[in-house]
């Protein structure tokens, strides 16, 4: 059966018609109509750009990345415009269009966001549980910001040795489901603002029933302290700095040991939380890394429901948030360009609406996934990006009775755009620009060798000393729990 074309009434205003249909799902219309509302400035008429229009806009202006505003909005009207009983009627100026912006404020765009970002994996989810628990990510970015005197004063400029940088930057946190690249919850900062201080704030996402990864630059035993006492545990690296002394050895090379807080009156009262260690190698001269003694610590602390080695390899799947903040700012965003906007209310509205468009995106990846049994990782996100593009037009041609049936072959469309199963956990730190700290980056990385082990099998746990007699009374949660069968993180 066919598609029946739209069609509309002489008396139709196109503001009314002005749809992101593919992606209503996901994005709810009623739900871009209420955040607009709730902050749009009161009128007396119906303007050409009304407040919800302006929300459908920021987030398509985040679909097409490459095009000027005015073209986003020709481009979000151009199915309507085939079939509009009048063909010529006049679109919004440029100016018309900034103004309009600049009127709706960033307050809409961050309403949306939490109404509608939240996990979309499920247990039957290929990779997105480990242990019985949600992986989920944090990790920090820096976005820059057009070279505007109002951007300078709200977002700072960073300066080194080497000089200053070439464009203020916002300093962004985000809080990502590692199964579905979905961002759940993100905020955003001037450039000179620490990631620790933002993914304090982003906790407030996190909840029972998940492990939360993340890389050395955010321990902290307050930041341990504060996830457990949401219901969530926590996998992550330890800086080299910090010494933590084996008190109880367990079966699988790993170890119990104490952390304490940063504040002295809190270590002067002896304050400490039991937390596991584990510290490894790679095996395997191939991989990045090779050598290199890696330490992680857990709230996991049963060895047996979570071996080190599957904890070792859970940890390498934080890599999904590196891979996420790359599909935002290489290939949904234009490389290597600023933002668009020139005034700081303008770049955090932008920014929401980025993330915006790239969890719409990313969930229908995961609806599409799902009906075929594949991980949402295997879809490439980046022929997603385009199938949505052309099927924005669609939706506003086909009469919304059969919008389902155009759903779903959208759904399968994505499904066909498989990527091959990635093998490797690790990542070499090279970039390809001048004046780093990394390794220069001449030539593409060597392709890695089809004979490589899988990573599981070149990963080697390091032995660690026998503790003294005199530390092993030290915890002694330990016989409690032993007892009880049941192993608590436990602040004493």
């Amino acid at each position: 059966m066919g598609f029946m074309v739209r069609h509309w009434t002489e008396t139709a205003k196109l503001t009314d018609a002005i749809r992101l249909d593919a992606l209503e799902r996901v994005v709810p219309y009623e739900l871009i109509r209420g955040s607009a509302e709730a902050a749009a400035v009161p009128t007396q008429r119906r303007r050409k750009l009304p407040a919800e229009v302006m929300v459908l806009l920021c987030v398509a202006m985040s679909l097409f990345t490459h095009d000027a505003l005015d073209v986003v909005l020709h481009k979000l009207v151009h199915g309507l415009r085939l079939f509009w009983p009048d063909p010529d009627i006049p679109l919004a100026t440029t100016g018309a269009l900034c103004q309009a912006r600049y009127r709706l404020g960033a307050r809409p765009l961050v309403a949306l966001f939490h109404q509608v970002c939240w996990p979309r994996a499920t247990p039957q989810t290929p990779g997105a549980f480990r242990f019985g628990l949600r992986l989920m990510a944090l990790d920090g970015t820096v976005e820059d910001v057009p070279d505007s005197p109002a951007n300078v004063r709200a977002f700072g400029r960073p300066d080194s040795g080497r000089g200053q940088s070439a464009f203020p930057q916002v300093q962004g946190v985000y809080l990502s489901e590692c199964g579905t690249h979905a961002v759940i919850d993100a905020g955003f900062w001037p450039c000179h603002t620490s990631e620790r201080v933002g993914a304090v704030r982003l906790l407030r996402s996190v909840g029972a029933g998940m492990l939360l990864l993340w890389d050395r630059g955010f321990y902290s035993c307050e930041m341990i302290e504060q996830t457990l006492a949401r219901g969530a545990h926590v996998l992550g690296r330890v800086p080299a700095t910090v010494t933590l002394t084996p008190r109880w050895l367990l079966p699988d090379g790993s170890y119990w040991a104490y952390i304490s807080p940063s504040d002295p009156q809190r270590r002067k009262r002896g304050d400490h939380l039991l937390v596991r260690v584990i510290v490894y190698t790679l095996t395997d001269p191939a991989r990045p890394g090779y050598g290199a003694t890696h330490r992680l610590v857990t709230t996991l602390l049963d060895a047996q429901e979570a071996p080190a080695l599957e904890v070792i390899c859970a940890y390498h799947e934080r890599w999904e948030i590196e891979v996420t903040i790359d599909e935002i700012d290489t290939h949904q965003r234009l490389l290597q360009h600023p933002l668009r906007s020139q005034k700081p209310v303008g770049v955090i509205q932008e920014l929401y609406g980025l993330l915006l468009a790239h969890y719409a995106v990313r969930a229908l990846m995961a609806e599409a996934a799902a009906q075929e049994g594949l991980a949402p990782t295997r879809l490439s996100f980046v022929h997603a990006v385009e199938l949505i593009r052309i099927a924005i037009d669609d939706f506003h041609l086909v009469t919304p009775a059969q919008h389902p049936v155009l759903y779903q072959r959208l759904l399968r469309a994505l499904a066909r755009c498989r990527l091959p199963e990635r093998a490797r956990r690790t990542n070499p730190r090279v970039v390809k620009r001048k004046m780093s700290n990394f390794a220069l980056k001449r030539a593409a990385p060597s392709a890695p060798s089809q004979r490589l082990a899988p990573f599981c099998a070149i990963v080697g746990i390091l032995p660690q000393a026998q503790p003294a007699s005199a530390d092993l009374d030290a915890p002694a949660v330990v016989d409690d729990q032993l007892d009880s069968g049941c192993l608590v993180p436990c602040l004493i």
